[in-house]
């Protein structure tokens, strides 16, 4: 079966347990954003992931290993209250599964989250910042064979503008992807810092990919959790990764509630 086949086995399932059978817009929640989704609109219906075809349960702390359908005014949306990083080691394929399951859903656009270090001083934890480019350094893409795909505008110009309307504070950056799970050297961040890179972590860059390649519409959030290594001098801990989540929480889900309902 190819991985468009399962995407589309798995929207079957979904619209049969969730009883809707289109979406509109998906959302992938990142560490630290889970409980900032309550703000989005009423839950209609939840389910495991792995009540999907070709879905793995959650295996990073800070992720739910649920799926939510939420009606949002004349919108529906499909949130994924976690996702499937490339440090588990489960491939690329099923890193991007639930984008494309998303794609086969009927979802024309996606917002892809995450929690990740900053490079910017002035971003304290919990600052959220528009991703207005990505740099990919895990050296794979979901997409295979010759099929090339456009990537310069991957984030779209006119989503991020629907953000600035809303919150006009909002910082935008470029956003690296490492591929983990271990944290960044202070030599790797400084690498970042001489190629354009403001914001590093381990998701996002190829959900961002697979979002491009299936005709959706990207748009991309991360909530600095933390300062990057070497910047700040304290050690890394995922656990400061969720704390900054919490804090923000009130924050962001009153961002994504206004901004998502007019994607």
């Amino acid at each position: 079966m190819t991985p468009t086949e399962q995407a589309r086995e798995a929207a079957a399932t979904l619209a049969r347990l969730t009883g809707v059978d289109h979406h509109d817009v998906a959302l992938v929640l990142g560490s630290g954003w889970l409980p900032a989704v309550d703000g989005l609109g009423e839950a209609t219906a939840e389910i495991t992931t792995t009540d999907l075809p070709g879905f793995s349960a959650a295996a990073v702390a800070g992720h739910a290993g649920r799926i939510r359908s939420i009606s949002a005014g004349d919108r529906r949306l499909l949130v994924f209250l976690s996702r499937t990083h490339y440090y588990e080691g489960k491939g690329v394929a099923a890193v991007v599964h639930p984008v494309r399951t998303a794609a086969a859903a009927g979802c024309r656009s996606i917002v892809l989250t995450n929690g990740c270090g900053g490079l910017k001083e002035t971003w304290k934890p919990g600052t959220p910042v528009l991703i207005r480019d990505h740099i990919n350094l895990t050296a794979r893409s979901p997409i295979e064979g010759a099929h090339f795909v456009d990537l310069t505008d991957l984030y779209s110009a006119r989503l991020r503008g629907l953000c600035l309307e809303v919150d006009p504070s909002l910082d935008q950056g470029v956003y690296v992807q490492f591929p983990g799970p271990h944290y960044e050297t202070p030599a790797e961040i400084e690498m970042v810092r001489r190629i354009g890179g403001d914001l590093v972590g381990m998701s996002t860059t190829l959900e961002a990919i697979a979002a491009r390649e299936a005709g959706m519409e990207v748009l991309g959030i991360s909530l600095v959790t933390n300062l990057a290594a070497g910047i700040s001098g304290a050690p890394l801990d995922h656990a400061e990764v969720l704390e900054a989540g919490r804090a923000a929480a009130g924050r962001m889900g009153d961002l994504l509630g206004r901004i998502v309902p007019r994607l």
